[in-house]
C-alpha cells in the first residue's frame, strides 16, 4: 500500500476576504447587510461557475449537518442561521479527481473560499481556488491594505489570508503515544495540528488537519512549500510508527484489526461512534497489509457516507437512532464483501 496514498485523505487551501464598507461578521447586527454580502458574492461567483447557493435559515437541519460534516462549510456557519449562507460547487477532472468548490458567506469573515480534493494536491487545490479568488477580486472590493495585506476579523489571518491545510490519517502515531511530540514539533515550525473539524475539534477514527499558522510576511508560494514538506514529513514519521506498531505485536493488532473487519462484515445494528473505530481499524489492516482494498480513498467516501445527517438524506426521512444503527448495519454488510482478508503465505 503506497504510503502517501494511505495516509493523506485530503487536501484543502482556504482564503479569508472581507468586502469594504460592510463590519466584520462579528460585529454584523443588520440583517439587511448581511443579505447584501450573500446577493452581491453570488452574483459575482455565479458569473465563474454553477454554485449552488444554501441559506442557513432555509435549509434543514440535515442538509447543514451533511455539508458541515463534508467540511464544506464550518459549525460556525451551520449555526449562524440569520446571516450564513454557502456556495458550493464540484467539478470532476480529466484524471477523474472530484473537487470541491466552497464560499462560505458571513463566517468568521465575509468571505471563507476554500477548495478540497483528494490526496496531497497543495499546488493544484491552489491554483484552483486562486483562479476564483483572482476573479472575484475583480468584481468585489475586498478590504486590502499595502502594509497589512487582507484584511481579516482575526489577526492571525492577515497578509495572504491563507490556510493550506492536509488532512491525515495517522493511526500509528497515534497508538505508538507519538502525536503528543509531533504537535509540539510541528508548532515549532510555524504550523498547527487540529482534530477533524478544525479547531477545538477532537481527532477522530485518527484523523488529523496540519495547516500553516503564519499568513503575514511570507507568500504563497512559502506557505505551500513548508505545509507539503511538513506533510511528506509527517507521511515518512506515520510509515515508521506503523511498522514498529507491527513488529511489536504483529498477531496483536491483525487479530484487532480483522476482528473490526468481521464485526461490520456481519453486524445487525451499529452506531456511528462504534462503527467509526472500527472501520477506522480496517483501514489500518488496509495500510498495514492485513485486508485487502481496490481503492483505499473508499474507505473515506464510505465512512461519510454513514454518518447520522448523510443516511437521513439517503433513505429521504428522518430515522430513529435504532432505525439509523439497522440501516448502517445493513449497508456495512454488503459493502465488506469488496474487503478481502489477505491469505496466510
Amino acid at each position: 500500500m503506497n504510503n502517501i496514498e494511505s495516509t493523506v485523505v485530503s487536501t484543502r487551501i482556504r482564503f479569508a476576504r472581507n468586502l469594504q464598507g460592510y463590519p466584520f461578521p462579528n460585529r454584523l447586527q443588520d440583517v439587511a447587510q448581511a443579505k447584501e454580502i450573500v446577493r452581491a458574492v453570488y452574483a459575482a461567483a455565479s458569473r465563474l461557475r454553477s454554485f449552488h447557493l444554501y441559506l442557513m435559515d432555509e435549509i434543514s437541519e440535515d442538509v447543514a449537518q451533511a455539508i458541515c460534516d463534508d467540511h464544506l462549510i464550518s459549525t460556525e456557519l451551520a449555526s449562524n442561521r440569520a446571516f450564513g449562507a454557502a456556495l458550493i460547487d464540484e467539478e470532476d477532472d480529466e484524471d477523474g479527481t472530484r473537487g470541491k468548490f466552497s464560499i462560505m458567506l458571513n463566517e468568521e469573515d465575509h468571505l471563507r473560499e476554500q477548495y478540497i480534493l483528494r490526496g496531497l494536491s497543495l499546488s493544484l487545490a491552489y491554483q484552483k481556488i486562486s483562479a476564483v479568488d483572482d476573479e472575484l477580486s475583480k468584481i468585489l472590493p475586498f478590504a486590502f491594505d499595502d502594509s497589512l495585506g487582507y484584511l481579516t476579523a482575526c489577526p492571525t489571518n492577515l497578509g495572504t489570508g491563507m490556510r493550506a491545510s492536509v488532512m491525515l490519517f495517522l493511526p500509528g502515531l497515534t497508538r505508538m503515544n507519538k502525536m503528543d511530540r509531533l504537535i509540539r514539533e510541528i508548532s515549532r515550525l510555524g504550523h498547527t495540528v487540529r482534530g477533524v473539524y478544525g479547531e477545538g475539534s477532537e481527532a477522530e477514527g485518527y484523523m488529523y488537519q496540519i495547516s500553516n499558522e503564519v499568513t503575514l510576511g511570507v507568500s504563497e508560494n512559502y506557505i505551500l512549500s513548508e505545509v507539503q514538506r511538513a506533510a511528506l514529513e509527517i507521511v515518512n514519521l506515520e510509515s515508521q510508527a506503523r511498522k514498529a506498531l507491527r513488529a511489536a505485536d504483529t498477531v496483536g493488532i491483525k487479530d484487532e484489526c480483522c476482528r473490526a473487519y468481521g464485526v461490520l462484515q456481519n453486524c445487525e445494528k451499529i452506531s456511528y461512534a462504534e462503527f467509526l473505530q472500527l472501520i477506522s481499524d480496517v483501514k489500518l489492516g488496509v495500510a498495514l497489509d492485513f485486508l485487502e482494498i481496490d481503492t483505499f480513498s473508499w474507505l473515506d467516501d464510505f465512512i461519510a457516507s454513514m454518518r447520522p445527517a448523510n443516511i437521513n438524506l439517503y433513505t429521504d426521512k428522518p430515522l430513529t437512532p435504532a432505525e439509523r444503527d439497522i440501516y448502517r448495519a445493513s449497508r456495512c454488510r454488503a459493502a465488506f464483501a469488496d474487503i478481502r482478508r489477505v491469505q496466510e503465505e
